[in-house]
């Protein structure tokens, strides 16, 4: 997983002209992902990037950069599932924290992230439910339960 410049990739995994406003990931994840991947890997967060990284539902965090980064709909969460270079960023990133099988996510992620993650696996196993890794997330750190938070905005949003 290269976290190669965004200027040096072709317009499609850009998020250019896409209806989702992806690329504000893209250009949030380059110059961090290194050291995202590095503190997953370690079992421990240090800095800054939940928001972007695991994101989740708009509607569910309250200030500027959740706002931000939040997803608006199960369409925007699939396109971001499916992005070239968000999709496989967000699975690598799922597989890293999922090797601790010992440690939880409050341990690995501290509070509020802890709650963030799982907002985000209940979501994303929404969006796509072909990809196991959300669901083995969501089993392996929440016992199987998913956000109700979450799943209550989605409803709604069905609904409307």
């Amino acid at each position: 997983m290269a976290s190669d410049s965004a200027a040096d990739r072709p317009p499609s995994a850009r998020g250019e002209g896409a209806a989702f406003d992806l690329e504000r990931f893209v250009q949030a994840q380059d110059p961090v992902l290194a050291q995202v991947l590095d503190e997953l890997r370690a079992g421990h967060k240090r800095s800054h990037w939940m928001w972007f990284v695991f994101p989740q539902l708009a509607g569910l965090g309250r200030s500027a950069i959740a706002r931000h980064y939040g997803l608006a709909d199960l369409a925007q969460a699939r396109a971001y599932g499916t992005h070239p270079v968000l999709g496989p960023r967000l699975r690598i990133c799922c597989e890293a924290i999922l090797a601790h099988p010992q440690r939880s996510a409050h341990a690995i992620l501290g509070s509020p992230d802890d709650l963030k993650l799982c907002s985000c696996a209940t979501l994303f196993e929404r969006a796509l439910p072909e990809e196991p890794v959300f669901g083995q997330v969501l089993t392996r750190f929440y016992g199987g339960t998913r956000d109700a938070a979450t799943l209550a905005l989605l409803e709604g949003r069905a609904a409307s």
